[in-house]
């Protein structure tokens, strides 16, 4: 009976430690969808859009986050935020003293086994007290590797930026002004650059470049303190709305691909800069910038992609799949190359993705608006684009 009693014991030791931390009973929030649906489910994660829920059963689910009311879009946001948060942690090691009182009742309970093990092996040498004693060991074992376990180290760092270093690269330019707070450096300009425009095109798709107002709350906003992403973006897939980086000269570069998923250079839509305009007579490049190489100087980054890592001219490096390198220091940064993708075929930093876009139209947020003036007109093919004159 004794020994019923002390098998048992350990037992249920075992099922305490090993038993997951909640239970699996009812999920403990409910949720409202758009169509007024509710259901009860807990929150796993939220990424790229992208939430996903455990229901009763354990099944995994999927949703857009547009999918749920606005209480429960700001409610997976802050979840989500505060995950992150907890996560961005370095080196957070498990301490000695962090054994709960009861982790430390139950390691007593595998000394006790284990030495009522060892003295009736001495007296009377039955092998049922072995196994008291192997089970004490394993208890005592078990706990420890438990709370060791614990410790979490992040590699998603990178060193902090020189935010007056990324300024004077801008700042080279007329009309761009740049200015930042804690999290990002917002670069101000009018839309236009000081070089020519639209000559060379060959499928014109109707519109003309005119200003734009990337000013004060409407300018664009580069990450000072860039993560490297878990999941990282594919810019074949996704990104096909909105820019992706911004040159040094104020131009945002946009996906190599157009909306429609096309290469915008290989079907003659860009100019001799690799640039052209979109519907609200918004100019910008769908191709990296090279020629700024000759304002900024040699080994300079040419743009800032909306992660907040720099792009960079082509190099003799070895390239990853997102055409970028991790450098000695931890940095990263991309580089050109001069076929499809020509430059960031991932967006290797996290980003924060508008809720209001969807995969492969989906764009990064914050991103300035742009007003449309008149209605979108088709492309004219078949004619050739050999001089551009502003007439103020």
């Amino acid at each position: 009976m004794k020994h019923s009693i002390l098998i048992i014991l350990v037992v249920l030791s075992f099922g305490a430690i090993s038993a997951h931390e909640g239970g699996h009973g009812t999920p403990s929030k409910q949720w409202e969808l758009t169509t007024n649906e509710l259901f009860n489910a807990d929150f796993i994660s939220y990424e790229n859009g992208e939430v996903w829920l455990m229901d009763g059963n354990h099944s995994i689910q999927t949703f857009q986050i547009t999918d749920f009311a606005e209480a429960d879009q700001d409610y997976i946001k802050s979840k989500n935020e505060f995950i992150h948060s907890l996560n961005s942690t370095i080196g957070i090691e498990a301490d000695s003293q962090s054994l709960s009182n009861f982790n430390w009742a139950i390691i007593g309970l595998g000394i006790i086994l284990l030495s009522f093990s060892v003295f009736k092996l001495i007296k009377q040498k039955k092998a049922v007290y072995f196994t008291h004693g192997v089970l004490g060991l394993g208890v005592i074992l078990i706990v420890s590797c438990k709370n060791t376990s614990t410790t979490k180290t992040s590699t998603l760092q990178v060193p902090a930026y020189n935010v007056s270093l990324m300024q004077t690269f801008f700042e080279k330019f007329d009309g761009v002004t740049t200015h930042s707070d804690e999290n990002y450096l917002y670069i101000s300009s009018n839309g236009l650059p000081d070089h020519e425009m639209m000559v060379g095109i060959t499928n014109w798709q109707q519109q003309v470049p005119i200003k734009q107002n990337y000013t004060g709350d409407n300018s664009w906003a580069i990450p000072t303190h860039p993560k490297m992403a878990e999941h990282p973006l594919s810019t074949k897939t996704n990104l096909l709305k909105g820019a992706i980086a911004v040159a040094v000269n104020g131009i945002p570069i946009f996906n190599p691909l157009n909306n429609r998923g096309e290469d915008a250079n290989a079907i003659g839509e860009l100019d001799n800069w690799g640039g052209h305009c979109g519907r609200a007579d918004d100019y910008h490049y769908h191709l990296p910038p090279l020629h700024l190489q000759d304002q900024v100087g040699a080994g300079n980054p040419v743009a800032y992609a909306v992660d907040g890592f720099p792009v960079y001219g082509e190099t003799t490096d070895t390239l990853d799949e997102f055409l970028g390198k991790t450098n000695s220091d931890g940095s990263y940064q991309y580089h050109t190359i001069k076929e499809y993708p020509y430059f960031i075929a991932g967006m290797r930093g996290e980003v924060q993705l508008d809720p209001k876009t969807k995969v492969p139209e989906n764009q990064v947020y914050p991103q300035p608006r742009t007003q449309e003036l008149r209605p979108a007109l088709r492309p004219l093919r078949g004619a050739e684009i050999i001089d551009f004159k502003s007439l103020g």
